[in-house]
């Protein structure tokens, strides 16, 4: 049976329209994004279909072109669209953090440093500038090392907070592991980050190490 005879308030489209998006399985958000099933398969059965092939929902919204595009149903049109979807979805949470006191929005600093570095298959050491209403100024990538570690130069990230005239930062790196607890060497790094960008009055107010599923933050640990 096609989606289209199923009741109304069972289809995707308009359950997400009547009860909100939170309402909808993995498989209906998908199939709606799909649109379309395939021979013998609604889009609801073919999104149910390619949750198991690539065991879950996040797997496939992280696979390469080569993965997604194996999936039934799936092509590079498919692969362009998400990756779209994905990336408005990125800026969207840096336009907010953009027009806000990133202070009182630790949780959405948190969810856009996942969306960054979460999965990322190399460890990445990454810089929020702010302004002195700790509002975003800039986010950068700047150290980029193998899945052991990165080598982070502090006269490079001085260089850069000065040249954005910045008052504080927010440093973070993600862990590809996926286990966020910090090691000895971040806490080291952070204190030599800390003492240079001292020296000419920038703060760091914080250190964001992103796991899997799960962000430590140096300054609830009281170390900063």
């Amino acid at each position: 049976m096609s989606i289209a005879q199923w009741p109304e308030a069972e289809r995707p489209r308009e359950k997400l329209l009547t009860r909100g998006p939170s309402a909808l399985s993995d498989a209906e958000l998908l199939a709606i994004f799909l649109r379309t099933g395939c021979a013998g398969k609604s889009a609801v059965d073919l999104a149910r279909d390619l949750l198991v092939r690539f065991n879950g929902l996040r797997p496939l919204l992280e696979a390469d072109q080569d993965a997604f595009c194996s999936g039934e149903g799936l092509g590079p049109a498919k692969y362009a669209q998400l990756q779209a979807v994905l990336e408005m979805g990125r800026r969207h949470l840096s336009a907010s953090m953009t027009a806000g006191d990133l202070l009182t929005s630790p949780d959405l600093v948190r969810s856009y440093l996942s969306s960054q570095l979460r999965h990322r298959r190399q460890e990445v050491f990454a810089v929020l500038f702010l302004d002195n209403q700790h509002r975003l100024l800039a986010y950068e990538e700047l150290f980029f090392g193998t899945i052991d570690g990165a080598s982070v130069y502090p006269r490079e990230v001085v260089k850069e907070a000065l040249s954005r005239n910045a008052a504080a930062v927010i440093l973070a790196h993600n862990h590809p592991s996926g286990v966020a607890e910090p090691s000895g060497a971040d806490r080291r790094i952070t204190e030599r980050l800390q003492q240079a960008l001292d020296l000419v009055g920038v703060r760091v107010l914080d250190h964001m190490v992103v796991g899997d599923g799960e962000v430590v933050s140096f300054a609830e640990r009281g170390w900063l």
